[in-house]
């Protein structure tokens, strides 16, 4: 029996755009939700910053929080 490699998923990282994220405000005097998305970003202070896949996942991510961040293409 011959296994196919077409349906192993794809590292976003091997050879895929990214983008890095870097958080400029605090999340003291936001809403819950603005808090959770920082956090699922993995922003948790100021000047701290990510390396991430452009997908559109995240670019909704980063439209909910534009305010506290610097995305870099």
């Amino acid at each position: 029996m011959e296994t196919s490699k077409t349906n192993t998923p794809k590292k976003a990282t091997k050879g895929g755009k990214t983008i890095k994220i870097t958080q400029i405000h605090s999340v003291i005097c936001c809403n819950p939700k603005q808090k959770a998305t920082m956090k699922a970003l993995g922003l948790n202070k100021i000047n701290k910053t990510k390396v991430m896949p452009d997908n559109e996942a995240i670019r909704g991510m980063i439209e909910v929080v534009k305010h506290l961040v610097k995305v870099e293409e």
